[in-house]
C-alpha cells in the first residue's frame, strides 16, 4: 500500500466542483481540538457566514458534520413525525429521495409530480393543499441537480404558507450559485452541501431552521427517531459562545475549509457570486448551441450552474465521458433516471466557474465530436 496521488482532473459534472487551493491550503493547517476556545471561535464564525449567504437571521444555522443527504434527513427526521402529511413535490432524483424519507419516518407522502426537467408547478401545489387540508410541510427542491431545472422557491413557500404549512427545501446545488434568500422568501427549513457551488471539499451540510420549524421541533409528540441528527442535541454543541455541550468530534480541518469558502463568497460577495454564475452560462450555452447542441430545461428554469444538455444523435454517450476523462482530464456528468444516456450535465459551480474551463470543455467536445 503506497501514498495515494490522485491526477489533477477538471470537474465539470454535477459535483463536487473543484476545490480552490486555498481551501485545500487551508485544510492542510494544524488539527486542534474540537473544543478549543479558538476552534469554537471558528464556528461562530462558520455560522454567521452560513447566515450572511444563507440571507437569514435564523439562529440555528450550522453545519452537519456530513454530506448534503445527512442534512436532507436532519431536517425530515427533526420536523416529521409519525401521522404527519407531507406534500412532496417531485420533478426529479433528489425530489423522490424527499419521499422516501417521509415514508421511513412513518409519514404519508403526498405527491406533487412534474415532468423531469420542469420546475414544480405552483398550480399544482396549490390545488393538493385545497385537497388535504391536514398537510403540515410541504417539501421540494429549488435546485434539482438531476436534470439542472429551477423552481420558484418564493412563489411555492408563499403559497406553503397560506395553508399554514412549514416548508424543506434542498439548495444543495443552489446555494451561493444562484439567488437565494431564506428570510424574504420564508423557507423554514433549508439544507445545502459544501462540495457544489461552495466550492469546498464534500462531506458538510449547512442548514438552516426559522422560528416556525424550531417550534415544530420543540413541540414533537415523539423523540427525533436519529440520535446523531437530533438538532436539539447538535445545536447545544453550535450554540453561540464559549460554553458548548460536547455531542461529537467535529471535522475539524474539513471545517477550516468551509471557513475559508465563506470568506471567499464574502470577499467577492454573495450577489457577484450568483453573477457569476450566469455569466459564465451564458458563455457556456452560446458555445454548445453553436454546435448544434441543446439544452433540456427551458431558459426561464435553467439553472445556470447546472447545465442539462441532449447527447447529439448517434454519439456514445459513455465513450465521450471517458475520452474526455482520459485525453482532457475533464470530467461532465451523466444523465440520470429517465435521462440516462440521453443528457449530459455540465457542472459551472463554485470555483470550476471561470472561463478557462469553458473554453477546454467547449474545444475539447467540438474535437472528440468532429472525429
Amino acid at each position: 500500500m503506497q501514498s495515494f496521488n490522485p491526477p489533477v482532473r477538471t470537474l465539470m459534472g454535477p459535483g463536487p466542483s473543484d476545490v480552490h487551493p486555498r481551501i485545500l491550503s487551508a485544510m492542510a493547517r494544524p488539527t486542534i481540538g474540537h473544543l478549543d476556545p479558538v476552534f469554537v471561535g471558528l464556528m461562530d464564525e462558520i455560522k454567521e457566514g452560513l447566515k450572511t449567504i444563507f440571507k437569514t437571521e435564523n439562529e440555528l444555522t450550522m453545519p452537519v458534520s456530513a454530506p448534503g443527504s445527512a442534512g436532507m434527513e436532519a431536517c425530515f427526521a427533526n420536523l416529521v413525525e409519525p401521522g404527519d402529511k407531507v406534500i412532496v413535490c417531485i420533478n426529479g432524483v433528489f425530489g423522490m429521495r424527499m419521499k422516501e424519507n417521509v415514508t421511513r419516518l412513518g409519514g404519508e407522502a403526498i405527491i406533487v409530480e412534474d415532468s423531469w426537467g420542469e420546475a414544480v408547478s405552483a398550480d399544482k401545489l396549490e390545488e393538493t393543499l385545497k385537497n388535504n387540508p391536514d398537510v403540515v410541510i410541504v417539501a421540494f427542491v429549488h435546485a434539482e441537480t438531476s436534470t439542472g431545472a429551477q423552481s420558484d422557491a418564493k412563489a411555492l413557500c408563499k403559497i406553503a404558507h397560506q395553508y399554514d404549512c412549514i416548508t424543506i427545501v434542498d439548495t444543495v446545488t443552489s446555494l451561493a450559485g444562484t439567488e437565494l434568500r431564506v428570510d424574504e422568501w420564508g423557507i423554514d427549513a433549508i439544507y445545502s452541501g459544501t462540495q457544489k457551488c461552495l466550492s469546498a471539499m464534500p462531506g458538510i451540510s449547512p442548514i438552516s431552521f426559522s422560528e416556525r420549524a424550531i417550534k415544530k421541533l420543540s413541540t414533537r409528540k415523539t423523540s427525533v427517531s436519529s440520535w446523531f441528527l437530533d438538532l436539539n442535541l447538535v445545536m447545544r454543541y453550535w450554540s453561540k459562545g464559549a460554553k458548548r455541550t460536547y455531542h461529537h468530534t467535529a471535522p475539524v480541518n474539513t471545517l477550516y475549509g468551509l471557513h475559508e469558502s465563506l470568506v471567499m463568497i464574502l470577499e467577492e460577495g454573495v450577489e457577484n457570486s450568483w453573477a457569476r454564475h450566469q455569466r459564465n452560462h451564458e458563455l457556456l450555452r452560446d458555445g454548445l448551441e453553436a454546435m448544434g447542441i441543446n439544452f433540456l430545461v427551458n431558459k426561464k428554469n435553467r439553472l445556470p450552474q447546472l447545465n442539462s444538455v441532449f447527447i447529439p444523435e448517434g454519439v456514445d454517450d459513455a465513450q465521450v465521458r471517458s475520452t474526455l476523462l482520459n485525453d482532457y482530464n475533464l470530467e461532465i456528468g451523466a444523465g440520470l433516471g429517465v435521462y440516462a444516456g440521453k443528457v449530459w450535465r455540465i457542472g459551472l459551480m463554485g470555483y470550476t466557474s471561470r472561463k478557462e474551463n469553458i473554453v477546454l470543455c467547449l474545444s475539447a467536445l467540438k474535437e472528440i465530436l468532429g472525429k
